[in-house]
């Protein structure tokens, strides 16, 4: 299978740090560069990593080699630097959110679907191994029917000039770590899924939310229970209660490659500790991008499925605000 020849808007830390190392290990693309508005900032990723260091986001962007690109910028810019590179025909790989509302998600699938091109978005937890064999120990029935869902993500506040802070840049926590746990809410609940009751709190001071709440349900009356913050203790869990039994797991978002991921659950029996597999969910979402640019059945579904999450972000918003 022929490669694909993929670039990086902008010199991101989580680009130098995260993807790249990822990127070394997937056959599936051919790293070209990387661009920045300060050439210099490239250097760093052309000693490290090869490539070549572009002068410009344009320049990379009509550099006709390229098949594919990864945009690790400030949520804000996703929606500029996605049309433009859906425009030059490029495929688009974004880091969560998509975009920072759904008319301009909306937007962006629309081109991207008109241009019969891939659009994914980098919500690498759900490529772990670690959900699936999460979700084969509820369909087991390990816990009974399931009761209750809840999941939280949050940790303690960073610089006061982190892009997170910053509304011009696209911050609040919602579409920070607030988007992990809808998701996986999403991802459980299914497409029935809705916001029913929502909170998001923005101090005195700040431009932008800083924690919320939210609880989501389906058709079939699955409740799920979902917290976010970027200005608390450190939590990454998902925690499913069932009529026999509980089950958690404290490194549902964050598992770093190399990481066995341990599920703990709870029974009349006792208590069993289940180490899990160690996987790479970075690596996993990079391969499963190439999947979707080669197949036109997952494209379709993967914009359905950034759609529907911008839908509930929408709906969140309108009641955590209201």
């Amino acid at each position: 299978m022929k490669q694909i020849k993929l670039g990086i808007l902008g010199t991101s830390e989580i680009a130098f740090r995260r993807f790249l190392p990822a990127l070394s290990k997937c056959d599936e693309f051919e790293y070209v560069g990387v661009a920045s508005r300060n050439i210099e900032r490239t250097q760093p990723f052309v000693e490290c990593f090869g490539g070549k260091g572009y002068g410009s986001y344009e320049e990379l962007l009509t550099d006709e080699s390229i098949d594919a690109v990864y945009i690790p910028l400030p949520p804000a810019l996703h929606d500029e630097w996605g049309k433009k590179a859906l425009k030059n025909w490029r495929h688009i790989f974004i880091e969560k959110p998509f975009t920072t509302s759904l008319a301009d998600t909306k937007a962006l699938l629309s081109l991207a679907e008109e241009k019969r091109l891939a659009v994914h978005e980098n919500y690498m937890f759900v490529y772990h191994s670690q959900l699936p064999a999460i979700e084969k120990l509820l369909a087991d029935g390990k816990i009974g029917e399931l009761r209750l869902i809840r999941a939280a993500f949050g940790f303690p506040k960073r610089r006061e000039t982190d892009f997170r802070y910053n509304k011009a840049l696209g911050g609040g926590a919602l579409l920070d770590c607030g988007g992990y746990p809808v998701r996986l809410a999403a991802h459980l609940l299914g497409d029935t899924a809705r916001v029913t009751t929502a909170r998001l709190n923005q101090p005195a001071g700040y431009g932008v939310d800083l924690y919320g709440s939210a609880t989501l349900e389906n058709e079939a009356g699955q409740v799920a229970q979902i917290s976010f913050g970027m200005d608390n203790s450190y939590k990454c869990e998902l925690e499913l209660w069932g009529s026999t039994g509980c089950l958690t797991a404290n490194r549902i978002f964050t598992a770093p490659a190399g990481f066995a991921p341990v599920v703990t659950l709870r029974t009349t029996q006792g208590t069993e500790e289940i180490v899990l597999p160690a996987d790479d969910s970075f690596l996993n979402s990079i391969r499963g991008f190439a999947r979707t640019i080669n197949s036109p059945a997952l494209r379709a579904e993967q914009m359905a499925t950034i759609q529907r999450e911008a839908i509930l972000t929408q709906n969140l918003v309108a009641l955590g605000r209201g």
